[in-house]
């Protein structure tokens, strides 16, 4: 967040020009050596001579005073990133006893830091917060320097990895301004670990989690991923899967998880747990798991008490209740709210907070499913406590590779609602098909609610700005596993950093996030960089072009990846396709309109109008709110069929010219990564075909057209 430059032109701290990127320079790159991705955006990257030259003229000594782990972190971090960058040579130290050298970057609190209470005289830090961090050009006894300076060590941490950053990403450093806040409060992870070390939707093998070795052996890789997390803003990870075993809470694995949040710790990443409701009768021995009984919400405050005690920083639980066959307040007839409050309150005094998901989709609150959340959680706005949080996917199915925003988003005004995204890419390829998700989440956070008038978009919602939430955040489900590369596919660990980068600041561009991550994570060669941002920036809506385009989705079978728009068995019928495509002779798509089902009127006016209408109605919305005829005239003159088949066929193209993009690029990757994204693409290209035959083969069964 934005803070104004003049509230920080004090004593000692000058103002300074903006931020140019110097990538002609960085064309001049090493070849590259032999990687697995395990270093993920950190790798500090040797930059060529002439720009280490420069950073060497401003960066002659690092001070870090402070004795607190944190502080420890910064040393270790700043020693690492520059000795890898600019080779050995520059100090990193503790103590301004013996003077500050010319070139000095100077990095805490005035709380903490001599050197900075004495070159910062009245300047109001509290206006950016404990995580906020300022970085500007210093003069303390007539030797130039560099601040980063932050009124809490979260913020400090924070500045150092955005001033790494600038290094990463050929910024210049010699006169910087930067001034930054994060927007949310709550920047989480949300994994789906199982107590067995598998990972639901994981696509990179078993489970970060060593619970067998817990608590008495620490894998290195704990604090590698709690750095990852740091670097990006990520402040809180809860790590086991929201269909939650109650054994996560036990006397067993407490002390477990206590140890992990011991590692996390100093990276500012707080510790949450998913809860089973039932947990006072499966693990409590209780009759009841009733949210009213006063021996349940005896049961969930000693409870409390006992993690508390083993973690003092306890961020608090994350709740899926009466979903998918999960249990939850309503088998003992009582509402969401009085499910939450219960949990809330325990946790109240410790400073915990409850994050009860809204993905819940009884059959017997309306036909469509996508209309159900809204119903059951509208009618709750109000109730729940101040410290719990309702968490509200993207859009109102689930995760699909395109959907309208969800109408909770706005329509909940005392409430607090959590945005929940997925990087994991269940339903967008998994870790099989190239898919960068941050323009998704742009399209996403830029949508605009009229919760409050033109202006009011979703991210102005989920800050707090639209309703004065009084806690606010955004959740990703990122399930890292224990692949050497994390996340399967290399390119998948953008959407882990896109998450957090977005989590930290809604407003920031895609293309801005993808060529951040490019640089940091792959090349710094100029031409390279600007070849794989245009293809990230392309790959979602290459995704669905060839897969669920026009608002056609979930015309998946059970893996989630597999084209089955035939798909009509199942558990229930909304786990179908046919229940959503609902194709016939006489046309396709869902009518979600005033003429049919009415979800539409789930939206402010503004919108409800705009998808309302077939004239207005973005086409990529269209199959998702209008159910039209094969030979319906689209916009671009074409008819309905054959516009669906020149977006398959596009996506198909697009996919393929991935893999001759990407073999251009050998000379500027990794081997091992070049090799292993080659090996993804060809799958990739591949099902992509598979994607647009069977769909569309499967669909002219019905329109009768030419194929």
């Amino acid at each position: 967040m934005s803070v104004s430059r003049r509230d920080f032109v004090r004593t000692g701290l000058a103002g300074a020009a903006g931020l140019v990127v110097l990538p002609e320079v960085f064309a001049q790159a090493t070849a590259p050596q032999n990687e697995d991705g395990y270093k993920l955006w950190l790798r500090y990257a040797p930059p060529p001579a002439a720009v280490a030259d420069q950073y060497r003229r401003t960066i002659r000594q690092v001070l870090v005073e402070g004795t607190s782990p944190t502080a420890e972190v910064i040393r270790k971090e700043m020693a690492a990133a520059l000795t890898a960058m600019l080779g050995p040579g520059i100090p990193v130290v503790q103590s301004s006893a013996a003077g500050v050298d010319e070139g000095t970057v100077i990095i805490g609190t005035p709380s903490n830091s001599e050197t900075l209470r004495a070159i910062s005289p009245g300047v109001d830090l509290t206006r950016i917060g404990k995580e906020g961090f300022l970085i500007r050009p210093a003069r303390t006894r007539n030797r130039t320097a560099i601040a980063v300076i932050a009124d809490g060590e979260m913020g400090a941490l924070y500045g150092t990895y955005h001033f790494l950053r600038l290094l990463q990403t050929g910024q210049p450093i010699d006169r910087l301004d930067v001034i930054e806040r994060p927007r949310v409060q709550l920047r989480m992870l949300n994994h789906w670990d199982n107590l067995n070390g598998t990972i639901e939707r994981g696509y990179a093998g078993n489970s970060l989690w060593q619970w067998a070795d817990l608590p008495g052996k620490i894998s290195p890789r704990y604090a590698d991923y709690a750095r990852a997390n740091a670097s990006i803003g990520i402040n809180g990870a809860v790590i086991n899967n929201v269909n939650a075993d109650a054994r996560i809470l036990s006397a067993e694995y407490l002390p477990k998880v206590a140890a992990l949040a011991e590692v996390w710790r100093p990276y500012g990443v707080r510790m949450y747990l998913s809860a089973n409701f039932s947990a006072p009768v499966t693990a409590g021995g209780l009759k009841t798991a009733d949210p009213l009984d006063p021996g349940v919400a005896a049961w969930w405050k000693a409870k409390a008490d006992e993690i508390y005690k083993l973690i003092p920083d306890f961020g608090g639980f994350l709740v899926k209740a009466n979903s998918e066959g999960q249990p939850g307040p309503k088998d003992y007839g009582r509402n969401h709210a009085e499910g939450a409050n219960v949990l809330a309150d325990a946790l109240a005094s410790h400073g915990g907070t409850v994050i009860w998901r809204a993905f819940i989709y009884d059959e017997d609150v309306d036909p469509d499913r996508a209309k159900r959340a809204f119903i059951e959680f509208t009618k709750l706005d109000g109730k729940f406590r101040s410290n719990v949080l309702v968490q509200v996917k993207n859009g109102a199915i689930d995760f699909m590779p395109r959907e309208p925003f969800h109408p909770l988003f706005g329509a909940m005004k005392q409430t607090s609602v959590m945005a929940e995204i997925q990087a994991t890419q269940e339903y967008l390829g998994q870790a099989k098909h190239l898919v960068y998700l941050g323009t998704m989440w742009k399209e996403f956070l830029d949508a605009d609610t009229y919760a409050k008038g033109k202006g009011s978009n979703v991210g102005k919602v989920v800050e707090g700005s639209v309703h004065p939430y009084r806690v606010t955040g955004i959740a990703s489900v990122t399930n890292p596993g224990l692949n050497a590369n994390w996340c399967g596919h290399h390119f998948s660990q953008s959407n882990w950093y896109a998450s957090g980068r977005l989590a930290w600041n809604h407003t920031i561009s895609a293309s801005e996030i993808a060529e951040e991550w490019t640089r940091m994570t792959l090349t710094n060669d100029a031409r390279s960089v600007r070849t794989i941002r245009d293809m990230m920036m392309e790959s979602r809506e290459a995704f669905v072009n060839y897969t669920m385009p026009m608002g056609l989705h979930h015309l998946i079978g059970g893996d989630h990846y597999a084209p089955m728009p035939q798909n009509a068995r199942a558990q229930r019928a909304d786990w179908t396709a046919v229940y959503y495509h609902q194709a016939s002779e006489e046309g396709v798509g869902f009518d979600r309109t005033m003429r049919g089902n009415k979800a539409v009127d789930q939206y402010f006016p503004e919108v409800r109008n705009q998808f309302d209408s077939l004239s207005t109605c973005p086409e990529i919305y269209l199959l998702w709110f209008h159910r039209c005829k094969w030979d319906y005239k689209t916009k671009s003159g074409k008819i309905l069929w054959e516009a669906l088949k020149e977006k398959y066929q596009l996506g198909v193209r697009q996919a393929a010219a991935y893999q001759m993009t990407w073999t251009s690029l050998a000379s500027q990757i990794e081997p091992q990564r070049h090799r292993e994204v080659a090996d993804r693409l060809a799958i990739q290209s591949r099902d992509s075909a598979a994607w647009r035959d069977q769909i569309l083969q499967y669909f002219q069964t019905f329109s009768k057209l030419p194929l």
